[in-house]
């Protein structure tokens, strides 16, 4: 039986892809929201200095909300890796325990 090169196997280019995947989709979310603040920052200034309510700029207001958006971006990632990155990195895991026990018996 040919051996195929570990990197080559579908499985590991399975998990690659989902991870690569999960990486930007957290990545893109935090860093996708601070983008979008600096550029208001930039160019939008007389929007981020009008008042939400009660003296509250929207500049502060967006600023703040950059800790639940960050919270939400590792919440994505979590999810992703648990739905779909751990059950491909637990198949290869019982593939070279199963390969391992079988070159030990024989």
């Amino acid at each position: 039986m040919p051996r195929t090169k570990l990197g080559h196997h579908s499985d590991l280019r399975l998990l690659r892809r989902a991870y690569r995947t999960q990486r930007r989709v957290a990545t893109f979310t935090a860093l996708g929201y601070f983008t979008l603040f600096l550029l208001l920052s930039a160019f939008a200034p007389s929007l981020m200095t009008g008042t939400v309510s009660g003296g509250l700029s929207t500049g502060l207001l967006l600023g703040l909300l950059q800790v639940p958006v960050t919270c939400l971006s590792v919440g994505l990632y979590e999810h992703a890796a648990r739905r779909r990155v751990d059950p491909i990195a637990d198949r290869i895991r019982k593939q070279a325990e199963l390969a391992v026990k079988r070159g030990v018996a024989r």
